[in-house]
């Protein structure tokens, strides 16, 4: 096993304080290259991970983020289940004010796929 693929194999979400928990701001992260493999057939399925929040005690450590994305490359799941589990996670481990997460799912057998969840602590 290759040294990535061990760190990836690990990967937990970590939160760190938040260095200004009294003001409101905007985290936008983007991850281009997300992959899964649909449960169905087992292609490769390939999407943008977008997540957009206003934290408030707790922000995501961007390391720990970028291997736990990695580690659904290898997982059978599909697009809503996928986008709804990377959000209920950092929902987890943030607490954030607001959060939107968008899995824009490339097309495959040309449909296009985007899933957008919404919440958090100021969430209507």
């Amino acid at each position: 096993m290759k040294y990535g693929e061990k760190k990836i194999q690990g990967a937990e979400l970590e939160s760190w304080p938040n260095p200004y928990p009294e003001r409101d701001y905007t985290i936008e992260i983007s991850f281009p290259e997300f992959t899964c493999l649909c449960p169905r057939s087992g292609y490769p399925d390939f999407a943008t991970i977008k997540i957009i929040y206003v934290p408030d005690q707790f922000i995501v450590e961007l390391k720990s983020l970028k291997l736990y994305l990695n580690d659904y490359r290898d997982r059978y799941i599909s697009h809503e289940e996928a986008t709804n589990k990377i959000f209920s996670d950092l929902m987890k481990i943030l607490s954030p004010r607001t959060i939107r997460l968008e899995g824009d799912f490339y097309p495959r057998g040309n449909v296009h796929t985007v899933i957008r969840v919404e919440g958090g602590s100021n969430a209507g």
